[in-house]
């Protein structure tokens, strides 16, 4: 053998070395690739933790209790604003409300803090593919990069965003007053309304992504139980309406500021709501029926997806979120719909599955869902972004010390501190200077009766809480 052809045959093994081994490695790349864990984000609209795992043994939610079962169930989870266009943006970004920013339904989170990076596009930029169903943003086009896919249901002709069914409420809707009545109870599939679409939508994602193979984000907004409380019969006869009626807290204390309370303008605009005067027993009745019959619908309308979930056999591979995006009254202080600094308008249901990590545990330590930026990007590998204020709640999933022990929640002018058993909130004037407060002892006044902030015994207490609150709000609280 001469000396070029053993050169050519030694080049040939080299060559054919090289080729072998960037195969493996390309190989072990695309196994890299698919041991990402893939995330299912549920988000919910007015949803209190009005559920059966929450401890409500009337509510008919056998499928998110079941989801518990499997989860972490933060008991004490805070919106961080009790409006939907401003919470989403907040939780969407992990960046808590400030003076000026993310204040009501209007929020548009790309326009208030222009190329904040949000968890969708977080996912995106490590590989994910994402997709966007049903309400998820307030607005179809704020973020629109951060998806691959952005849907929701088509608007009929004749039918508006409240997606009414009969022809008494069309009428009503469609004509020169707007809003037809504030509930809606049809014989029909669950896909006659918006979110049971969402539902079959989302299916056929799952099964398609389940072919492609790819990691995958995908986030499903549901719209109930938001007004108008629509849905089809059979979820109505789960319940008893006269089993129904004001809750204990119907009242307003003369010792609560006035700005704590509002006029419940939302459900004013709907027909047959009183203009002038509080609710009755038995316009309550018909509310509260009509809630948790949209509770009940959109329980099954998760159970459809983890059904799915396991049908494909990506359960023990996806993380689940499912999220509130604020609570809602129902005639809690005399009130309807969320809007204001108390308990019932902050508190939000927060479950997360996380496969080999959840297995039905609950904690009563307090969260935000700014931490559900840093939390899922921690759960799925992912680096955590410097942008967020929120502080992941993996060490309490993992049985370990949380990172901080308390919550802030804004509306308007009211902020509100969430610390140990204490709530507490100031409204100040456009100079920052606070001119109401109040206080209330979960231990003692659960349904915040009792307003402390002029008992002598809570001075000093106050004072130690707001020292905390504004040296939390952020350092960009009033820009």
């Amino acid at each position: 053998m001469n000396y070029k052809t053993t050169k050519f045959k030694i080049l040939a093994s080299f060559l054919i070395f090289c080729l072998f081994n960037s195969c493996k490695t390309d190989q072990k790349d695309k196994i890299k690739e698919s041991t990402k864990l893939n995330v299912l984000f549920i988000a919910v609209d007015d949803l209190r933790p009005e559920l059966n795992c929450y401890g409500k043994s009337f509510i008919q939610s056998p499928s998110i209790d079941k989801l518990a079962s499997e989860s972490m169930v933060f008991n004490r989870a805070y919106c961080n604003v009790p409006v939907c266009g401003a919470s989403r943006a907040s939780i969407l970004s992990g960046m808590r409300p400030a003076r000026h920013r993310f204040l009501d339904w209007k929020t548009y989170q790309q326009q208030d803090m222009p190329g904040v990076l949000s968890i969708p596009m977080h996912f995106k930029n490590n590989g994910y593919k994402t997709i966007s169903n049903g309400k998820i943003y307030h607005h179809l086009d704020d973020d629109s990069t951060a998806w691959h896919e952005i849907w929701h249901p088509v608007i009929p002709e004749g039918v508006s965003w409240r997606d009414y069914q009969t022809q008494e409420n069309l009428k009503i809707d469609l004509g020169p007053h707007d809003g037809g009545k504030a509930f809606e109870k049809v014989d029909g599939h669950d896909t006659i309304y918006f979110d049971g679409k969402t539902t079959a939508k989302s299916v056929r994602d799952l099964k398609q992504l389940k072919q492609e193979g790819e990691p995958f984000f995908l986030a499903v907004g549901f719209r109930k139980p938001h007004l108008p409380f629509n849905a089809p019969a059979k979820y109505w006869d789960l319940y008893d309406r006269e089993s129904f009626g004001l809750p204990d807290s119907y009242i307003q204390p003369e010792t609560t500021p006035s700005e704590a309370f509002h006029p419940f303008g939302e459900l004013r605009d709907y027909a047959a709501i009183p203009k002038d005067r509080f609710l009755n027993v038995e316009e309550a009745k018909d509310l509260i029926h009509g809630y948790n019959a949209c509770v009940s619908y959109i329980d099954a309308q998760i159970g459809e997806l983890l059904k799915t979930l396991d049908e494909l056999e990506l359960a023990e591979n996806t993380i689940i979120v499912l999220w509130g995006d604020h609570g809602w009254n129902l005639g809690d202080h005399k009130m309807w719909t969320k809007h204001c600094n108390f308990e019932t308008a902050l508190r939000v249901p927060l479950i997360v599955k996380a496969p080999g990590k959840t297995s039905g545990q609950k904690s009563d330590a307090i969260v935000e869902l700014i931490d559900v930026f840093p939390g899922l990007s921690e759960l799925a590998g992912l680096e955590i972004p410097e942008n967020v204020d929120g502080k992941s709640f993996v060490p309490i999933i993992e049985n370990k010390h949380a990172e901080k022990d308390f919550a802030i929640s804004k509306f308007h002018d009211g902020i509100t501190l969430i610390k140990d058993k204490y709530f507490y909130t100031e409204w100040l004037n456009d100079e920052g200077v606070v001119r109401a407060k109040m206080l209330f002892d979960h231990k003692t006044d659960p349904l915040e009766i009792n307003n402390l902030i002029d008992h002598p015994d809570y001075q000093t207490k106050a004072q130690e809480l707001s020292k905390i609150l504004h040296e939390n709000w952020g350092d960009s609280f009033f820009d």
